[in-house]
């Protein structure tokens, strides 16, 4: 039975041509033979490359993740970050060896264990840490000031969660009541905040990429600073791609002619940008209080509230000439601020500096896409973008975030 609904296409001297393969046929080809290639490639153990690695010693690459202090107990998390298995043979705690237990006898490539070292640590008393391998390698960390760390219960991620209200949420909410102060301004001194607002954000973009790329300095595991790049990358892409969204949904509502970014996505583009940053900040001050690094008294709390004000301020400024209801307000506040809260929470329980790393990248990308948004809100009259007020405003910004940020050492 011929079928007479599809025409054949045929030549001139009536031979007929084969149709031709679907698109997705073609581009699913390469890929699983790819995948069949190497998988025999794994299964006959890369044939004629046996002998590459005789007589090489292997690479022990291992980082410390983190130190707990229990009574009579000092419980490590390692990571294998080389190419080759690792083997914890011995532990050193300031010259003394140690009998310690671990969940892992050998780390894999890219695996983490528990060490639990069973030592009779001093309050307040410093130590330096090294863990041996099979092959004779050293892992070095230490102990600044010895203390007991805290214990991971209910109140515990109750004070967690405080501390973000305290550092985030309070602060950001504090910042907003700006708001009258901006409305009632002039079209040139709400350019000069503006240019204050690109300030403090390009202050947060680099504060946020040294501390991450501290993080993961010399911290091979996960792409080590690769991970910076690629959260601040990602960050950056996702907000323009909302914001071209957002654009777009205008033009269909309105003539078709391009939409100007407005206000209200503005200020929402930098509650956004600021909360990433924040829930990376959290992250930080939750992990250090879990380690016991962290004095958290009342002058510091002053010291986070006092830096970060001034974000709540970055929200309203492009707000200054409509009058948005408190609930709305409201809300962007809790975007800005309330990440600081789940930073915390993450920080005290699930801390991994590549985590860390990744996030606070997050936070740069978010911040200074925000900060190249605001630069156009900067032109007066004539068309000039820096002006004296706003280049004063650009550098009181960063002059006003380095000086708070000196409240917060820790």
């Amino acid at each position: 039975m011929t079928r007479t609904d599809i025409p054949e296409t045929t030549t001139q001297g009536g031979t007929a041509l084969r149709r031709p393969k679907p698109r997705w046929l073609l581009g699913l080809g390469p890929l699983v033979l790819i995948a069949v290639l190497l998988g025999l490639f794994s299964l006959l153990n890369g044939p004629g490359l046996s002998r590459l690695g005789q007589g090489i010693p292997p690479k022990e690459e291992v980082a410390v993740e983190g130190i707990r202090l229990t009574p009579g107990q000092i419980i490590l998390t390692v990571r294998n970050e080389g190419p080759d298995p690792v083997a914890i043979a011995q532990v050193n705690v300031s010259d003394y060896y140690a009998a310690f237990t671990q969940t892992r006898d050998t780390m894999a490539p890219m695996e983490a264990s528990t060490i639990t070292v069973s030592y009779n640590w001093v309050d307040g008393d410093p130590y330096e840490l090294a863990l041996v391998t099979s092959v004779g390698g050293k892992i070095t960390a230490g102990i600044d000031a010895a203390s007991l760390s805290p214990e991971r219960d209910s109140s515990f991620f109750g004070l967690m969660a405080l501390l973000g209200i305290y550092v985030g949420v309070i602060p950001v909410a504090m910042g907003m009541l700006w708001m009258p102060f901006v409305r009632r301004s002039s079209a040139a001194w709400v350019r000069g905040l503006i240019g204050f607002t690109i300030g403090l954000l390009a202050f947060l973009t680099f504060d946020a990429t040294l501390e991450a790329f501290g993080l993961v300095s010399g911290n091979a595991s996960f792409g080590g600073p690769l991970v910076v790049i690629l959260g601040a990358v990602i960050a950056y892409l996702m907000l323009e791609a909302a914001d071209a969204w957002m654009r777009g949904h205008r033009n269909v509502l309105t003539t078709g002619e391009p939409a100007a970014l407005a206000p209200g996505t503005l200020a929402l583009l930098i509650a956004i940008g600021i909360g990433m940053h924040n829930l990376g900040e959290g992250l930080a001050i939750g992990s250090a209080y879990a380690v016991g690094s962290l004095a958290l008294g009342a002058s510091l709390i002053v010291g986070f509230a006092v830096h970060n004000t001034t974000e709540g301020l970055a929200i309203v400024t492009p707000l200054a000439r409509e009058r948005p209801p408190f609930g709305r307000l409201a809300l962007l506040g809790l975007i800005a601020g309330a990440p600081a809260v789940l930073g915390s929470l993450i920080g005290a329980t699930v801390y991994q500096p590549t985590l860390a790393a990744f996030l606070l990248g997050l936070g740069a990308g978010a911040v200074g896409q925000v900060a190249i948004k605001l630069l156009p809100m900067l032109k007066d009259g004539t068309g000039r973008t820096l002006t004296p007020l706003t280049a004063t405003g650009v550098i009181l910004g960063i002059a006003m975030m380095f000086a708070t940020g000196l409240l917060v050492q820790a």
